[in-house]
């Protein structure tokens, strides 16, 4: 089934069946995941893993995150450890990306993982993503599905808005639930937070029964960690109190009725939600056309810090 837009698919078996032979002639396909949408190709390939570089403009010296089916998968590419297992057994299949040491037989391509030794790797929950690992005989290097630097896609329309047709397929899997992107957690050595998600660092720590430091470090050892990131392509202005008529106004609650500039996150004040909605909102003020967005302060506890990293990277001029 196909909808108005010609490489947006509905899932189905067909589907199912040609969007793995899109990736088995070394393509790209627009994927959804429970975090943001992605682009998908075969992580051991080098040509493949190339397009993706090229449709996003992406800097080579950023490396992809590796999505993998299961646990059993993992053994030829990275070095196992404790806490990998730990964290596997609480949170996956789910939005946590562990950074590890690549095993001296690893197959992934240099390209994917920035010539670095390590890998990032995660196990998303998406059933329509997993579906399709579970029936292909490598990972998937699967970025999100945007130009480097832009908003990160939650639907498949958010997809075709960036890349058009330059890609085959599209899968639609609906809004992506989390709507941010995951948790990245460096387990090389000392667990470090290299960018917070839905997955806190407190939650980690409950499992690991350990002290978990956010990442100080300017090495790029995973996706997120570039200062400028996550941008609407306007500016965008944080912690602001006073409002300017002329601008989009992004708050948690619903203490503003009926306004046509203010957009609330979550009229809960839930942070969850408003993590959920960040993008989308984003992009709905960008096509209303306003020329700058002012946000309200966002707590910083919770899914709260994982907004404030995005929202901070939004704000950035370089």
């Amino acid at each position: 089934m196909k909808n108005s837009y010609s490489n947006i698919f509905t899932f189905n078996k067909k589907i199912l069946s040609k969007t793995i032979k899109v990736l088995n002639k070394g393509g790209v396909a627009g994927l959804p995941t429970e975090t943001v949408y992605g682009l998908a190709a075969n992580a051991y390939s080098k040509l493949a893993v190339g397009k993706i570089f090229k449709l996003k403009g992406r800097p080579k010296l950023n490396p992809l995150i590796i999505h993998y089916y299961n646990f059993h998968q993992i053994f030829e590419d990275v070095e196992i450890n404790s806490n990998l297992k730990k964290l596997y057994k609480k949170f996956c299949p789910g939005p946590i990306t562990f950074v590890l040491k690549k095993n001296k037989n690893c197959k992934i391509s240099s390209l994917a993982s920035a010539k670095l030794k390590t890998i990032a790797i995660r196990f998303p929950k998406h059933r329509i993503t997993r579906s399709i690992l579970k029936n292909t005989k490598y990972p998937l290097a699967m970025p999100s599905a945007n130009i480097s630097s832009h908003i990160s896609p939650v639907s498949a329309k958010d997809v075709y808005e960036e890349f058009k047709k330059k890609i085959k397929i599209i899968v639609d899997g609906g809004q992506s639930v989390i709507g941010i992107e995951s948790t990245v957690v460096d387990l090389t050595n000392n667990p470090k937070i290299l960018r917070p998600g839905i997955i806190s660092s407190s939650d980690i720590e409950k499992v690991l029964k350990l002290k978990i430091k956010n990442s100080k470090s300017l090495k790029i050892k995973s996706p997120g960690m570039f200062k400028k990131h996550y941008s609407p392509g306007i500016p965008v202005f944080i912690n602001q109190k006073k409002i300017d008529k002329n601008s989009a106004f992004i708050y948690l609650g619903n203490r503003y009725k009926n306004n046509k500039n203010k957009f609330s996150l979550s009229k809960k004040s839930n942070l969850n939600e408003a993590a959920s909605n960040l993008y989308k909102t984003f992009r709905l003020i960008k096509k209303k056309g306003f020329k700058k967005i002012q946000i309200t302060r966002i707590p910083f506890k919770g899914t709260g810090i994982a907004i404030n990293d995005r929202i901070k990277r939004a704000a950035k001029i370089k």
